[in-house]
């Protein structure tokens, strides 16, 4: 029986300490353009999976992972036209989603962004296309619907599902498999319509240097991860937040100081219509208001729309203080 195709990766993963390797960035873009293609067996797609979530990527590997991903659904070419491209799949566990009204902040502002994601794949978590839903902000059906909520709102939520089914079945294996697969790293970095700048959050430190780099090889000319609370695109105001970015070619990194000195009691439960409450001024909240504030303001320097955190800061409050309190009435 002739050996398949695909098994070469999995020996390269697979041959123990000694033995294993990772792939180069054109192993990893062969190995997932197969997997795109169908061209892999359900067991041989769990093997890899597995194999590589046990020894983490390399940005080589999730280059050549991003690459392949791209070419399989050429979702770019329909030219959506867009300032930001905001990844979203962690979901939240710890407290709510208030990034949400940061990017809800600057699409009033003028600043077009499409945030992709994935929802419910992982127990407990809150996801942003339910929130969204909730505030009455309707997820595209299409590229062609979110090119539409572009032009109307300057803002669009497009679930992965629907510009690339592949990825987000594998996605959903998560329960089957228990772990988090590389599928859920190079999401991240997918930016499907080749925007001139790209954000994400990550939480796992070792991660973060490793999007930065992946990102530097893929050839953005803006990108930056910032340490996400909970996985998502979202500064913490309680601690320090450490952005690394990407810029021509050139890496960076600055560090926001925390805006408290005492950190926040976490929330017993959480209540996704206190966003809209907040929003309308109908509830008080100091840590979501400073994680609004804090993250639109890393947002606003990241794009060049201020050139300190201070100017960017004093941009963000004015932005939230004067936002359109009857948007979701």
């Amino acid at each position: 029986m002739n050996e398949h195709p695909f098994a070469e990766f999995i020996k390269i993963l697979g041959k123990g300490k000694k033995g294993s390797r990772p792939l180069t960035q054109d192993e990893a873009y062969r190995a997932m353009k197969m997997i795109m293609a169908d061209e892999v067996e359900p067991i041989q797609l769990g093997a890899f999976l597995m194999l590589m979530r046990v020894k983490e990527e390399t940005p080589e590997e999730l280059a050549g992972f991003v690459q392949a991903a791209r070419e399989s659904f050429q979702a770019g070419k329909q030219g959506l036209d867009i300032d930001l491209d905001w990844s979203s799949y962690a979901g939240k566990r710890r407290h709510l989603p208030w990034f949400i009204l940061a990017t809800l902040l600057l699409a009033e502002s003028g600043v077009r962004i499409l945030m992709h994601g994935a929802e419910g794949h992982s127990e407990n978590r809150v996801y942003t296309q339910d929130v969204l839903a909730l505030l009455g902000v309707a997820s595209a059906g299409s590229i062609e619907e979110a090119g539409q909520q572009l032009q109307q709102h300057g803002f669009s939520y497009l679930p992965l599902r629907v510009f690339c089914p592949k990825l987000y079945d594998m996605v959903q294996l998560r329960p089957l498999m228990g772990l988090r697969s590389p599928v859920h790293t190079l999401v991240r970095l997918l930016n499907p319509f080749n925007a001139e700048y790209t954000i994400q959050g990550i939480f796992h430190p070792s991660y973060r240097q490793v999007h930065q780099k992946a990102a530097l090889l893929l050839r953005y000319p803006h990108m930056a991860v910032l340490k996400g609370e909970g996985g998502e695109t979202e500064r913490n105001p309680d601690v320090d937040c450490l952005v690394q970015s990407v810029h021509h070619q050139v890496l960076s990194e600055e560090i926001w100081p925390a805006l408290f000195k005492r950190r926040h009691i976490r929330p017993d439960e959480l209540r996704p219509e206190q966003l809209k409450q907040l929003w309308q001024g109908d509830y008080n909240d100091e840590f979501a208001e400073a994680t609004i504030v804090g993250t639109t303001a890393v947002v606003l320097k990241f794009l060049g729309k201020a050139d300190t955190q201070e100017q960017a800061h004093t941009m963000a409050q004015g932005l939230w203080q004067n936002r359109n309190r009857a948007r979701f009435k």
